[in-house]
């Protein structure tokens, strides 16, 4: 499968731009120590912070993408700011998918009343905007990290117990599992071994596209203050410093372009690298496609 992958990334361009994009970023944030040694060793995303000068500054040969306000290193901030959307995008994506995966593979196999419960419980936290409901979490639980990717966890979950629920539904009525049944196998072996590895191929495709979701909405959590701390490497923090001087200076609209450029730039890489990836994903864990 890995071969076949690689052959259908090679031939596709749009698949390949996005796994350059991909590695890149994951390049930068594993060497990250590398690139932007630490400054801080109890906590290495604080972002160094050289004076408290408003203004921000040019990019220069001590800072080589420039300064936020207050004077936080922009080169700095992108380095880290890539190994902390990783962790965040994988993390909240990976538990989003688990908790999606038990709680529709549940009410898909066992029906009834159970599947009635937790499907109104989906529907519950679907009637709310995400995005509205992430804020509202986030907010209960303070600004933080590991608060945020809490809330960005409890709005992402449901999407993938439909999903995972309905594909069950489906290869559950098909012959290989009435097969498996006629020979004696248990309920558990059949749901194991049979159904969840037939029905988990969408939602994995969903969660490669949803990587980079998740990164843009934690950095829009950031960017309001229900988020990362302020002079944390974060991408959304970093823009955040940037919304005073989004308009320049007069008669210079452009004069601190690199404020809003650098992060905006970051993100707006990541989360195409992801989606462009997903498409390679579909093309090849999808049993439907040819």
């Amino acid at each position: 499968m890995k071969s076949r992958l690689l052959k259908r990334i090679c031939k596709n361009k749009t698949s390949l731009a996005g796994l350059i994009l991909v590695l890149f970023f994951a390049l930068m944030a594993l060497f990250a120590p590398v690139f932007a040694p630490v400054q801080n060793a109890n906590n290495p995303y604080q972002l160094p912070q050289t004076s408290y000068q408003i203004e921000p500054q040019g990019p220069s040969a001590q800072h080589w993408l420039g300064t936020t306000e207050q004077q936080y290193d922009l080169y700095y901030g992108v380095i880290w700011g890539a190994r902390l959307a990783f962790k965040i995008g994988i993390t909240v994506t990976l538990l989003a998918f688990l908790i999606g995966l038990l709680v529709g593979g549940i009410a898909a196999y066992f029906g009834g009343k159970v599947d009635e419960v937790l499907m109104r419980l989906t529907d519950v936290v679907f009637a709310v905007p995400s995005l509205v409901l992430a804020m509202v979490i986030a907010a209960m639980l303070g600004p933080d990290i590991k608060n945020m990717m809490i809330a960005l966890t409890a709005v992402a979950w449901p999407s993938y117990a439909r999903l995972v629920r309905g594909d069950i539904l489906s290869v559950k009525e098909r012959g290989f599992v009435t097969a498996a049944r006629t020979l004696g196998a248990s309920g558990s072996r059949i749901f194991w071994r049979h159904i969840i590895p037939n029905s988990i191929y969408p939602s994995v495709v969903v969660a490669s596209l949803d990587i980079g979701y998740v990164v843009l909405t934690a950095a829009s959590l950031s960017f309001l203050g229900l988020g990362a701390q302020p002079g944390t490497a974060d991408w959304g923090q970093l823009i955040a410093m940037a919304r005073n001087w989004v308009l320049g200076a007069p008669g210079h609209p452009l004069a601190y372009w690199y404020t809003v450029v650098v992060p905006g730039g970051a993100i707006f890489l990541f989360v195409l690298g992801w989606n462009l990836l997903g498409d390679a994903f579909r093309d090849i864990l999808d049993p439907r496609q040819g």
